[in-house]
């Protein structure tokens, strides 16, 4: 366990290309695999996890956290809509259980996802075939230190943290929630100050706890 990620700044296609060096040395390896990426919203982890699955083929299934989202009718009953996004509205444990049990599957797993057309959880979004030696896990909080979460990071084989800066996060979400239309700009505006860059500190604090660090070099 590094204490102190390997820090790299690199363009997001020399980023895939190093990710996909990791994922053959894992792949290389026996039994059934991790590769966690992890980092905040709007860094752009998501898109690199999902290409280097489809590069990989049928070894590899992208296992996204955001399918643990708590269900917005649990949210409402408990009166925390508000915060969605936060770690405590994530089903925290039960994703390290769901990892615990696909990373010891032997047979067909199904997962759920997240529909941000309809801001909720969609379940048995995708399978993890039997086949598949190795799991790209990707989400915000896949290295926070804090209960229930502590107990993911030891379920990855090789942790990777993606960050961008805290300014393009912004922009980002900004153009994100516009374009799925559901709110108003100033309720995305006040979403994003008061919960999404507020994550994003939250994820940062935990980039430590990588293996590797990845700054992207991008534009935007």
């Amino acid at each position: 366990m590094e204490e102190n990620p390997r820090q790299l700044s690199l363009t997001p296609d020399d980023a895939l290309a190093l990710l996909r060096r990791e994922a053959e040395a894992l792949l290389a390896q026996p039994g059934r695999r991790v590769l966690g990426i992890a980092g905040g919203p709007g860094t752009g982890k998501s898109t690199i996890a999902q290409k280097l699955a489809a590069e990989l083929g049928p070894a590899a299934t992208y296992v996204p956290m955001d399918g643990f989202h708590m269900k917005h009718a649990k949210l409402e009953g408990l009166g925390t809509v508000q915060d969605k996004g936060m770690p405590h509205t994530f089903e925290g444990a039960a994703f390290a259980d769901f990892l615990e049990r696909l990373k010891a599957a032997t047979g067909d797993m199904k997962g759920p996802g997240y529909s941000r057309k309809i801001e909720d959880v969609v379940e048995n979004a995708f399978t993890v075939p039997a086949t598949t030696r190795l799991l790209i896990v990707e989400g915000n909080y896949l290295l926070l230190a804090t209960a229930p979460w502590w107990r993911v990071k030891p379920l990855l084989d090789r942790a990777v943290f993606i960050e961008v800066p805290r300014e393009t996060v912004r922009a980002r979400l900004m153009k994100r929630h516009a374009e799925e239309g559901l709110f108003t700009e100033e309720r995305n505006r006040a979403h994003i100050e008061r919960v999404d860059l507020v994550n994003y500190d939250t994820v940062m604090r935990s980039k430590p706890r990588a293996d590797i660090a990845i700054e992207l070099v991008t534009p935007a």
